[in-house]
């Protein structure tokens, strides 16, 4: 494992965002600089113990992702062929960015994080338990936790702004911020991602959960698929071999970080905990086994 990378610092090009997880750098009027850190966000909420080597695994299985995605479904992504050393020719400045770091273009991001489930978990079983239902979508009675979903769901969300938290939106809402031609190409594109990423996952021995994706458009309207694709950040993978539902089931993602702080007397709110660093480690070695497996050939 190399040095970890809280927070990237490139003199010469604006830092327009640093997200949760991501610095964006402009880079002319067409581009970004996208740099994947090490920071780890968990309910919301920065931690202060970055995951080292996290931003670069997590850099290449959403360039292997995208570049499927665009092979299987033809669906464009926001990557571009420039290189690294075009935008940061000095080579001091650049050697902690590569790996973690892409050119990619710049696309006006949609206000809505396309979230879609395959099983239920997370805020969806406590949302089941309480109302029996999934984001108002009913579902047969007596199901178990972990249980995989008669269908996939779409159940959006809003993006939240830094230390805040996403909230849950219908469809409807969707319509009202995107209209309705574009709200169901969301949608159905979304469903679609998924359905194909599986597959191929299932193959590989993992079971995705749930994930999240972001859209952006150019500028004829063209949907893109822009920032983070089926990344332990933005997925729940479980290992095959070891699911039962029922049971909480072991993961490749953050949610051994979550079970951790759930652990803790903590508001989930700002300032987040530090992180053991034999937690840290051993987060760091589920990043890399997912990242194995889903670009692996199946067995």
């Amino acid at each position: 494992m190399t040095d970890a990378m809280f927070e990237s610092d490139i003199p010469g090009l604006p830092l327009i965002h640093r997200g949760k997880v991501r610095d964006l750098y402009a880079v002319g009027e067409d581009h970004l600089l996208m740099v994947t850190t090490d920071r780890l966000s968990a309910f919301d909420v920065i931690l202060p113990t970055p995951i080292p080597d996290k931003g670069r695994i997590l850099t290449a299985i959403t360039v292997f992702w995208m570049r499927k995605v665009e092979q299987v479904l033809g669906i464009p992504n926001q990557l571009t062929d420039v290189p690294l050393a075009e935008v940061v020719p000095e080579p001091g400045i650049r050697k902690p960015l590569e790996g973690r770091s892409l050119v990619v273009r710049r696309l006006r991001a949609l206000p809505v994080e396309a979230v879609v489930r395959g099983y239920l978990i997370g805020s969806g079983w406590k949302d089941y338990q309480a109302t029996g239902a999934l984001c108002g979508v009913e579902l047969p009675e007596g199901l178990a936790l972990a249980a995989r979903l008669p269908e996939a769901l779409f159940t959006p969300s809003t993006k939240a702004e830094q230390g805040d938290h996403d909230a849950n939106i219908d469809f409807a809402a969707v319509v009202s911020l995107l209209g309705g031609r574009m709200a169901e190409e969301v949608r159905d594109t979304t469903l679609s991602i998924y359905a194909m990423a599986r597959e191929h996952a299932r193959r590989r021995g993992i079971l995705i959960a749930d994930t999240k994706f972001e859209f952006g458009l150019d500028e004829q309207g063209r949907l893109h698929l822009i920032d983070e694709v089926l990344t332990p950040d933005s997925s729940r993978f479980w290992p095959e071999e070891r699911y039962r539902p029922g049971i909480s089931p072991e993961s490749f993602d953050k949610q051994f970080v979550r079970d951790y702080l759930e652990s803790l007397d903590w508001d989930k709110q700002a300032p987040g905990p530090e992180i053991p660093p034999d937690i840290a480690v051993r987060t760091a070695e589920r990043y890399q086994e997912a990242l194995r497996r889903l670009t692996a050939d199946p067995a």
